[in-house]
């Protein structure tokens, strides 16, 4: 056919469009994750029934350094006795709380603390003495009460330990989802 060309892909120029495309998604992916979102498997029963066992979230790294840590917020953090763990726990009290429990009731500044997250099955009825968390500091409390090592035996958590917070629950896909 006279006059009309036929555009045929060159194989380089596909070749470079392939190797443009995959190198900007290692370079966005890269800089998702080293700055923004980490991938973290839980490991564990301590945050039943928000989070099972081996499964796998997102955290964001970088919330953190535009907005305060606040009560309700799933927080990843390194061990205070251990750094070389990860603990997974709920933010009950920040800096400047008077926290107390009384036969499994939590009372903040004096206030019963509302906790739907923490299921009949899962209450322990234990009792802790008030203390004023510190400053630079979180009581956290694991939502699975009568499983959960948290700031009822380490204490309070300091900030410089708090790594992320827990966004996004991404396998299995059946529970996929945003944390509450």
């Amino acid at each position: 056919m006279a006059g009309t060309e036929q555009l045929k892909p060159r194989p380089r120029r596909l070749l470079w469009n392939w190797t443009r495309d995959l190198l900007l998604a290692v370079c966005f992916s890269a800089f998702f994750i080293i700055f923004l979102y980490q991938p973290v498997r839980v490991e564990g029963t301590s945050m039943l029934p928000g989070l099972q066992d081996q499964e796998r979230i997102f955290i964001n790294k970088f919330v953190y350094k535009l907005e305060p840590i606040e009560r309700g917020d799933i927080v990843v953090f390194h061990y205070p006795f251990d750094p070389s763990k990860s603990y997974i726990k709920r933010v009950i009290g920040v800096s400047g709380d008077r926290v107390r429990i009384v036969e499994g009731q939590v009372y903040v500044n004096d206030k019963p603390l509302k906790e739907t997250y923490v299921p009949g099955d899962y209450f322990d009825y234990r009792s802790m003495g008030e203390i004023t968390v510190p400053e630079h500091a979180y009581f956290v409390l694991g939502d699975h009460r009568s499983l959960s090592n948290d700031s009822r035996d380490f204490g309070p958590v300091d900030q410089s330990y708090i790594f992320g917070k827990a966004v996004f629950v991404y396998w299995p896909v059946d529970r996929l989802g945003i944390l509450r």
